[in-house]
């Protein structure tokens, strides 16, 4: 039997590791960390008011506060993606007219 260096297991590339990752991703949609800041926010706020939430049952506070965090996740996103349609059908092709008036 010969052995050869092939490996079974798939090697990851270690030139990007998780910070630099999320940076990348950050810069390329930034609205995702905006989501994702906005969902950390309203569960630390719904945690802070766990214990003053008066006379209302314990599943009604936390469908508010469930609510309350989707709703910041898919307003970002959905903001997201009115911005990348911005910059695709509006900004691109007025770059493009403007490029090729100065041919």
């Amino acid at each position: 039997m010969s052995s050869n260096n092939v490996s079974l297991v798939p090697m990851l590339p270690t030139e990007d590791d998780q910070t630099s990752k999320l940076i990348r991703k950050s810069k390329e949609s930034p609205f995702v960390p905006i989501g994702i800041a906005g969902f950390a926010s309203v569960v630390a706020y719904g945690l802070y008011k766990l214990k003053t939430r008066g006379n209302r049952k314990m599943s009604v506070h936390l469908i508010h506060m469930r609510v309350a965090a989707q709703g910041c996740v898919v307003g970002a996103m959905t903001i997201g993606v009115l911005w990348s349609m911005y910059k695709e059908y509006v900004v691109k092709p007025r770059e493009q007219k403007i490029a090729l008036l100065q041919k």
